[in-house]
């Protein structure tokens, strides 16, 4: 059944949000359905029993009281039944049958069975139907026949009716024991108890059959953050270890992808600096001073080029430790040199701010930034703030932004934009490229915004160390 929106919304909201929440719910109701129809089932048993015994009991008495008054007369018959009669158990005798007919299925037939083995050829009625309410012709009173004593209704009973030899009928009703109420607290509390204890163990077992999804999801950060991370300890159930083995198998050939990467990368570099080194001395032997320009200027790129590839490759923001450092102050200190060259830019924030980082990585990432937005804004205007959790450094310029639908497209390896870039600026399209992913590998993350008022606004996301 496909859900509308709203039901599915309402549907989340009512569902825990965790794995182990959800089946923490699942396993509580599973135990409380089951308890509950145990407890139905018990009872139900319960009652058949008592009445089984109830009826045994009942017939046997009815059989020794059969004998008792055929043995008496006549006169004195009426008097001896009525001295057996107990509030559980009536006794009666005359020209009437309490019970109007029999029954052939339950407790009744049951009744019937047992009272033929002890009353062979005798005319026997055993119904739990209501009957005649008393009176004399089934020797019974009204009153009697109404109460059990204490006020309380005389309810479902067994009626039993023998013809005697000479054609009068001993009437018995036996009350049906119902037994005591399964709520009371002597039930119930155990009950409770063990419930509680049960559903205690239920969620330790799911919580410690669950923790390997946090650490999968701690390992799949870590990697995300540093490829060069150790592999997780195969250790738990087998289906956990199975997965812990194929996550290093892939964590191993991601290491073995980006070696390869760099090794290459490094291999063209090198091989392409020998040809470029021998068209930069050919070069100074041009008589064209203006093409001689030119092709230096021309070379000098391809060198920068080679040298900013390989870094990028190399990806050193992962390989540098961490380091207790003042982001403050080295932010600050970028400031400070960018204005003593002329640059428009301006910094406010805290004079220190202390921090966990790779201080090399971190500084060339927010080099590149603010390098872009003097660049390509014509300022930079640097913001640095903590909420204890996070630091966020925010990179504001005056320049015309950039497209939406361009936000990410900018991070891309050697991507140039043209309405917001010119090739006289210099450049290879790798810095914002360098700088998400020097930022990225400190667990943090760079997003793109227009402001309202005009610029582009790089906000800087790092964890608090």
């Amino acid at each position: 059944m496909i859900l509308s929106p709203a039901r599915r919304r309402l549907r989340d909201r009512l569902l825990p949000d965790t794995v182990v929440g959800r089946t923490a719910l699942v396993l509580v109701a599973a135990l409380l359905v089951s308890a509950s129809v145990a407890l139905a089932l018990f009872a139900v048993q319960r009652q058949e029993a008592l009445s089984i015994i109830g009826g045994r009991a009942a017939a046997e008495r009815v059989a020794g009281l059969v004998t008792v008054a055929e043995q008496l007369a006549p006169s004195i018959r009426q008097e001896t039944m009525s001295s057996l009669d107990t509030p559980r158990f009536r006794v009666g005798w005359g020209t009437h049958p309490v019970a109007l007919d029999n029954e052939d299925f339950g407790l009744a037939a049951f009744v019937h069975s047992v009272l033929e083995k002890g009353l062979e050829d005798r005319t026997l009625r055993v119904s739990l139907k209501p009957g005649p309410l008393g009176g004399p012709t089934t020797g019974m009173g009204r009153g009697r026949f109404m109460h059990v004593g204490g006020g309380q209704t005389l309810g479902p009973a067994i009626r039993i009716s023998v013809l005697l030899r000479d054609g009068s009928w001993l009437n018995v009703m036996a009350p049906l024991d119902r037994g005591e109420s399964l709520w009371r607290p002597r039930f119930i509390l155990p009950l409770v108890l063990a419930l509680i204890l049960v559903t205690a163990v239920a969620l330790l077992a799911v919580r410690r059959a669950t923790r390997p999804f946090a650490t999968f999801a701690a390992a799949a950060e870590r990697l995300g953050v540093d490829v060069s991370a150790p592999p997780m300890d195969e250790v738990g159930p087998r289906e956990v270890r199975q997965a812990v083995q194929a996550f290093n198998i892939m964590q191993s050939r991601v290491v073995r992808f980006v070696q390869d990467r760099t090794q290459m990368l490094a291999a063209i570099s090198h091989d392409l600096k020998t040809p470029i080194t021998r068209l930069r001395l050919r070069a100074e032997f041009m008589d064209d001073d203006d093409q001689r320009t030119k092709m230096l200027a021309d070379l000098e790129d391809m060198e920068s080029m080679i040298a900013s590839t390989l870094a990028f490759a190399r990806d050193d923001a992962t390989s540098e430790p961490r380091v207790r450092m003042d982001l403050g102050a080295m932010v600050q200190g970028m400031i400070e040199d960018l204005d003593d060259l002329g640059a428009k830019c301006a910094y406010d924030g805290p004079d220190s701010l202390v921090t966990e980082a790779r201080p090399a990585a971190l500084k060339r990432a927010l080099a590149n930034l603010i390098d872009n937005a003097i660049k390509y804004g014509g300022c930079a205007r640097v913001g640095l703030g903590s909420d204890g959790n996070e630091v966020r450094i925010t990179i504001d310029d005056d320049g015309p932004g950039i497209p939406e639908d361009s936000f990410e497209r900018v991070f891309a390896p050697f991507v140039r934009l043209e309405a917001s870039r010119s090739r006289d600026t210099g450049g290879t399209g790798l810095g914002m490229a360098v700088a998400r992913a020097a930022i990225r590998a400190h667990g943090g993350d760079i997003v793109l915004t227009n402001r309202p008022k005009g610029g582009l606004r790089i906000t800087v996301t790092l964890p608090q160390g």
